[in-house]
């Protein structure tokens, strides 16, 4: 059995929850990633924020980046995988919940983020094309 720990993208940084957007842009930016995990004040996980997000929530509204927080987003349910959960799990969460990226929590501390492209190179290519497959559907 292969580990979500075993094939996560370790040491992920956290967006704080009252940072702005152009915050959590910069750091995507400086991180070439397309999603930051949301910690809160009290260091929990909140959710989860994306280059698209910003994108279609805030600037194809109109709004200033600057002038909005990532809570101001909408924080909704936090989908993650355990660090100890097998990989194959956490294909069945991303298709379940529409996902491409997970954060990977052991306990309640955040230890990675796995996305879909760290599961590919892990998996069967069969097995990988379905899940992608199902995620794209309505995505």
């Amino acid at each position: 059995m292969t580990t979500a720990r075993e094939i996560m993208t370790e040491g992920a940084e956290c967006v704080g929850e009252n940072d702005t957007l152009v915050d959590a842009a910069k750091k995507m930016a400086d991180l070439d990633v397309g999603a930051l995990p949301i910690c809160g004040e009290d260091d929990k996980l909140k959710g989860v924020v994306t280059d698209r997000d910003i994108v279609v929530k805030c600037v194809a509204k109109g709004g200033n980046p600057g002038d909005f927080s990532v809570k101001d987003l909408g924080l909704s349910e936090v989908v993650t995988i355990g660090a100890d959960d097998d990989v194959r799990d956490a294909l069945t969460t991303m298709e379940q919940h529409q996902v491409r990226r997970l954060p990977v929590i052991d306990g309640h501390r955040l230890v990675g983020m796995l996305s879909q492209a760290d599961v590919a190179r892990s998996l069967d290519p069969a097995e990988t094309g379905e899940t992608v497959g199902v995620i794209s559907e309505d995505s």
